[in-house]
């Protein structure tokens, strides 16, 4: 009589995910200046540099994944050999999210919002599983995102990653760690230490007009303050921000 059912092989699963990339780490990339510092800091590192960056159906990607292709293409010679082409994803959260500003673009956090008035819900949840898989398929057990220090949100805690990897790493049967190398860090300090960077290329908004950030929001605050807390001349933060119409913010 025929098997209606397949034969196991245990051990000898064809799907079973090897470490093929020992010192490869696949890297969530924005377009914004924590990401690609990111980028930069484990390339300076040693490590093989896979970024990804995932779609998912909210107002800003378009924008960022331009400035983000325009930040790879100027990194130093010594750093874009270690950094592979840009893998682009999709991941649509529209479909859960509805009618919210991050996916209309209607009522975006503005200026002196709180910091928690960002919130995406599930953000680093569904992030961390599509780029655990990629690092699966490429043989790499290290998964990196620019978290910085004080996000107020419960998935960014030193607890989730912890518990989120292990998850990660059973589902998949291939040992997956979640690193967050800028927990410790402010977004000023992240600039500091990310001399060398075209960070100027980097793009932060919650509601750009095209290519052109709104210079009202949340997020270009919080980039615009971060590049003035860092010591570069105020001229030098507005024009990376793509804001000198924005001083009278800064005042």
């Amino acid at each position: 009589m025929a098997r209606s059912f397949a034969p196991r092989n245990l051990g000898r699963e064809s799907w079973r995910h090897r470490l093929r990339r020992k010192d490869g780490v696949v890297v969530l990339a924005s377009g914004g200046v924590d990401s690609c510092a990111l980028i930069g800091h484990m390339a300076r590192g040693g490590a093989q540099v896979f970024p990804l960056f995932v779609k998912s159906g909210l107002v800003w990607e378009s924008a960022e994944l331009l400035f983000l292709r325009r930040y790879l293409s100027c990194l130093p010679p010594a750093i874009a050999r270690r950094v592979k082409p840009l893998k682009v994803a999709t991941l649509p959260m529209d479909d859960l999210y509805g009618e919210h500003w991050s996916t209309t673009g209607r009522d975006v956090p503005g200026w002196r919002a709180a910091d928690n008035s960002v919130y995406l819900p599930g953000r680093n949840i569904m992030l961390l599983a599509k780029a655990a898989v990629y690092a699966a398929l490429l043989g790499a057990r290290r998964v990196a995102l620019g978290t910085l220090k004080g996000n107020p949100f419960p998935d960014a805690s030193p607890a989730f990653f912890r518990t989120i990897a292990k998850s990660l790493s059973a589902g998949l049967d291939f040992p997956i760690k979640v690193e967050a190398p800028f927990l410790g860090l402010e977004k000023q300090d992240v600039i500091r230490q990310s001399a060398g960077l075209p960070l100027h290329l980097t793009f932060s908004c919650s509601n750009p007009s095209g290519r052109a950030p709104c210079g009202v929001c949340a997020k270009c605050r919080e980039r615009i303050l971060a590049f003035r807390a860092a010591r570069i001349p105020e001229t030098a933060a507005l024009r990376a921000a793509g804001l000198g119409a924005m001083k009278k913010e800064l005042q």
